[in-house]
C-alpha cells in the first residue's frame, strides 16, 4: 500500500482522547491540507446514513479510522439503545460505504468484549463474551464491520486508554493526589495501560502497513492493575506511591461490571509485521515527559 501522504484519510470522533492524537500522528506524518479531513461528533453523526454517505461522496476517502465512539460504560447500562445506535450502527454505516468505495476502515473495539475470566492474554480469536451494555455494543459494532466490509474492514481491540485530551484514569488520580493524604485502588482488576499517543501511532501504522483485514490487538506491553497503575502515576508526580492503598472490586459497585482480566495478546499484531506497543510503564513515563501539565488538575 502506499505511504500516508499518498492517501486520503477521514477521522472520525477527531476531537476526543484518540481523534485528538490521531490527528497529531498523521500531521507529523505529513499528511495535511486537503489529505486528511476530522470530524468531530460535532460535525459528522455517524448514525446518520445521509451524513455517511455524504462524507464519502464529497472527500473520497481512502483510508477511514472510526474514533467515534459511546463510552460512558455505566451510562450505557440505561443507554443501551443509544449506546448500540453510535457504537453498532455508527460502524455499520462506515463499512458499509468502505465496501461500496473500496476505503480501508479501521473499527476501534475493546476488551470489554469479553468476560474478563481468562488467566492468560486474549487471543484475537477467543470467544467474545461481553458482560455489560457498553461490551455488547461494542461486539456488535465489530460483527458489523466484518460482515459488510470483509475485505476492508480492521478491528482493533485496545484497553485502558488515557491521553492529554478528556477524562480518564491518568488524570483523576493526578487530581486526587492533590486533594487527598490517601486513596484506594481496586487491585484485582488487570490489564494494559494504554497511551492515547500510542496508539493512535500503532493505527496509522496498520492503516498504512499490507496486513490483512481481520482483528488485531493494540494496547500497552505489559499488564498491571488499576493499584499499580495508581501506584505509577503518584511516581511521575514525585510523590509517594505508599498513599495509594490497595482494596477490592467488591467495595466500588458500579453499574456495569469490569473486566477482572482484560490482557489482550499482540500475537497477531506481531504477526503482521507491525511493531510491538511499548511497556505500559515506559510510555506513562514518556507521557508525563511530553505533556505533564494536560494531566494536572487545572488552576
Amino acid at each position: 500500500m502506499s505511504g500516508p501522504q499518498q492517501s486520503r484519510w477521514l477521522v472520525t470522533g477527531a476531537r476526543g482522547q484518540l481523534g485528538t492524537d490521531l490527528c497529531r500522528v498523521l500531521a507529523a506524518a505529513g499528511v495535511q491540507g486537503d489529505q486528511l479531513l476530522a470530524l468531530g461528533s460535532d460535525q459528522l453523526d455517524i448514525t446518520s446514513s445521509a451524513s455517511v454517505q455524504a462524507v464519502f461522496s464529497d472527500f473520497e476517502p481512502g483510508l477511514v479510522i472510526n474514533a467515534a465512539a459511546y463510552t460512558a460504560v455505566d451510562q450505557a447500562e440505561t443507554e443501551e439503545e443509544r449506546a448500540f445506535a453510535v457504537n453498532a450502527g455508527g460502524p455499520a454505516l462506515l463499512a458499509a460505504a468502505a465496501a461500496r468505495t473500496g476505503a480501508r476502515l479501521l473499527q476501534v473495539s475493546t476488551d470489554y468484549v469479553f468476560a474478563g475470566d481468562a488467566g492468560q492474554p486474549y487471543p484475537v480469536d477467543a470467544a467474545p463474551d461481553p458482560r455489560s451494555a457498553y461490551g455488547r455494543t461494542k461486539l456488535a459494532g465489530e460483527q458489523a464491520v466484518r460482515e459488510l466490509a470483509p475485505e476492508h474492514a480492521y478491528v482493533v481491540r485496545t484497553a485502558w486508554v488515557y491521553g492529554a485530551t478528556g477524562s480518564n484514569f491518568v488524570k483523576t488520580m493526578a487530581r486526587l493526589e492533590q486533594a487527598r493524604d490517601t486513596i484506594e485502588v481496586v487491585d484485582d482488576q488487570r490489564g494494559s495501560p494504554t497511551w492515547s499517543a500510542d496508539l493512535a501511532r500503532g493505527l496509522v501504522a496498520l492503516a498504512g502497513s499490507t496486513a490483512r483485514p481481520g482483528v488485531y490487538h493494540c494496547t500497552g506491553s505489559g499488564e498491571t492493575s488499576w493499584f499499580g497503575l495508581a501506584r505509577a502515576v503518584f511516581e511521575e508526580l514525585g510523590a509517594d506511591p505508599g498513599r495509594v492503598h490497595p482494596t477490592t472490586t467488591e467495595k466500588f459497585p458500579r453499574p456495569a461490571p469490569r473486566p477482572a482480566y482484560s490482557v489482550l495478546s499482540d500475537q497477531a499484531w506481531r504477526e503482521a509485521g507491525l511493531t510491538p506497543m511499548p511497556h505500559w510503564r515506559a510510555a506513562l513515563r514518556r507521557a508525563f515527559a511530553e505533556d505533564r501539565a494536560a494531566y494536572l488538575p487545572a488552576g
